[in-house]
């Protein structure tokens, strides 16, 4: 038997399907197989969360979770209209796990601007990890071009800047 549950992570598994085949194309190509397949299937999805909003007690954890999805809709689809959008933040999320974890320990700090350094060292550190960047080499070449920076041109600082 196939429960409502079932069919919403049916849905989930068909665009995710579609990113997997696109997953080494160009944005292009992710662009039209998301208008050819994920578009219709978002479509279909819609519908039918819209459907079970009427039959599903909102109090339940179903229904919370339709509720849910139906408040992000525009935010949730619309990496259907580029090519270059991800379906979704897992990397961000993934990156900012530790930097929460991190959090609790600098309830422990001696200072205000102890915490404040901590994590601003922390967010420079998962900064570089993101962009491919070993941490040691990004701050070393960070620190050396500070000094002489144009505090206006801050995207010359940044990880992706670097030179490899």
């Amino acid at each position: 038997k196939t429960g409502k549950a079932d069919m919403a992570i049916n849905f989930i598994g068909k665009l995710y399907g579609a990113e997997k085949q696109t997953k080494d194309s160009d944005a292009a190509t992710r662009h039209r197989t998301r208008q050819q397949i994920s578009v219709p299937v978002l479509e279909q999805f819609h519908t039918w969360l819209l459907k079970s909003q009427q039959q599903v007690p909102p109090k339940t954890a179903l229904g919370k979770a339709v509720n849910y999805t139906l408040e992000y809709w525009p935010e949730l689809s619309r990496y259907t209209e580029n090519g270059d959008w991800p379906i979704d933040n897992n990397p961000a999320e993934n990156a900012i796990r530790p930097f929460v974890i991190g959090r609790k320990a600098w309830l422990f700090s001696n200072s205000q601007r102890g915490a404040t350094a901590s994590a601003n060292l922390y967010s420079l550190v998962e900064s570089a990890k993101a962009n491919g960047k070993e941490p040691y080499s990004y701050l070393s070449w960070l620190f050396e071009k500070l000094p002489g920076a144009d505090m206006e041109d801050v995207e010359a600082l940044m990880p992706w800047s670097m030179p490899d």
